[in-house]
């Protein structure tokens, strides 16, 4: 990937390299001569660093270490690395015998999700690595996790006793045991999806007592969780369309009083939208979808799932995306899940890892797409990606399962 101009979110993020570096015994001259070469040529970041420095607005450390995997083609974590982990231990359903989710094994995918930190940080430990992502975090900084209940939002309690394809546990629990080896007190961690129900099978099956759940307060009168709500007035706390005729939508409390996401797509296809992937989950953070006549955000999903990701406290925050391939949904969203040909007839018991939202969904993307079946599609999958790409948000590049096809994302896939 080329050079671009550094926010304050990668000088934030340089602050954890800058720490390693020092205490490795690099010292601050070498730090600043590293600072140097990583930015040449990039002049416009070079007086952004000094400028910001000079006014005491970044301490030494967030200068000096400047992330080089953003600035770099290729090094450390760059923002084209995608890690695909795959480990047909991962599941063992059958395909018919009760619910899919019973049969996720908890430490093959504590295994994935160490694996995949590690090789897309470039850290030798998960701890590392999470210090890595969540620079500056302090208790009381809270990390947003935004799965996929889609599927659960017509159940009048908070059981959902189907078999159709939602958000397990068992990814959740795993990120949250990374974390808190790192420090980060459960009380910080909150799990949210603000336009559907979080059944009681997902959130008891929990390990971590004092982790946080939010979800609607609409539809049915019982509280599952905590209600996501709707009322900062945070001057960003509304997304504003490109397309006519669309109203703005307002962004959940839980992520505007965040201080960083993680977001847990599903791998999955989707009738109206192609995928639904990355970007597509946060229709369940914004407050409606769905709106009078022609107020609906199907019908250019395109640009809308753009115009809700360029948002400040979805585009600036995000500092994870991990793709649940555990089991995945073929064909369309409300399905269940089913054999997968390309994952010698089992479930693809795999799990995605980026920084890149827009790699990743093309690699999930080029996972489905392998799947020789019938894809009913309203529009072109990947016509999102091309735009997001073209907004400044990630690699835009189609390959193929084995990865030969991928000249600019770093598709990296470990096998355990």
């Amino acid at each position: 990937m080329g050079k671009r101009k550094i926010n304050r979110r990668d000088f934030l993020k340089g602050a954890a390299i800058a720490g390693a570096g020092l205490a490795a015994g690099g010292g601050l001259l070498h730090a600043r001569r590293s600072l140097a070469a990583l930015l040449a040529g990039d002049q416009e970041a070079v007086d952004q660093a000094i400028r910001g420095h000079k006014l005491g607005q970044i301490s030494d450390e967030d200068a000096q270490a400047t992330v080089a995997a953003y600035m770099t083609e290729g090094g450390g974590t760059g923002e084209s690395r995608v890690v695909h982990v795959h480990d047909p231990d991962a599941t063992s359903w059958d395909f018919s015998t009760g619910w899919y989710g019973d049969y996720v094994d908890q430490s093959v995918v504590n295994n994935m999700v160490d694996a995949g930190l590690r090789q897309l940080t470039g850290q030798s430990t998960v701890v590392a690595a999470w210090q890595m992502l969540l620079p500056g975090y302090a208790s009381g900084k809270a990390i947003a996790i935004k799965v996929n209940f889609n599927n659960s939002g017509n159940t009048a309690d908070c059981f959902d006793n189907d078999n159709i394809i939602d958000a397990l546990i068992e990814p959740v629990n795993a990120i949250i045991r990374g974390m808190k080896e790192m420090g980060v007190r459960e009380e910080d961690i909150w799990v949210y999806d603000a336009l559907r129900r979080l059944p009681h099978r997902f959130r008891t099956g929990c390990l971590y007592s004092n982790v946080r759940f939010f979800d609607t307060q609409r539809f049915f009168p019982a509280q599952c969780a905590e209600p996501a709500t709707y009322s900062s007035s945070d001057p960003n706390a509304e997304v504003h369309f490109s397309r006519p005729g669309f109203t703005p939508r307002r962004l959940t409390d839980v992520l505007i009083n965040a201080t960083y996401l993680i977001n847990m797509p599903i791998v999955k296809d989707h009738y109206y939208a192609g995928v639904t992937l990355t970007f597509k989950n946060h229709f369940g953070t914004i407050d409606a979808v769905v709106r009078a006549g022609d107020d609906n955000l199907h019908h250019d999903i395109t640009s809308a799932l753009l115009d809700i990701y360029l948002n400040p406290h979805i585009r600036d925050k995000t500092v994870l995306v991990v793709g649940d391939g555990l089991y995945g949904a073929l064909e369309n969203t409300n399905t269940m899940p089913s054999r997968w040909s390309t994952f010698g007839n089992d479930a693809p018991n795999s799990l995605f890892f980026a920084v890149d939202p827009v790699a990743i969904d093309c690699v999930m993307l080029d996972i489905l797409d392998a799947e020789p079946v019938n894809h009913p599609r309203w529009v072109l999958p990947d016509a999102y990606l091309e735009l997001a790409a073209a907004a400044g948000l990630g690699i835009f590049e189609r390959g193929d399962l084995g990865g030969s096809g991928y000249n600019q994302i770093d598709y990296l896939k470990i096998e355990l």
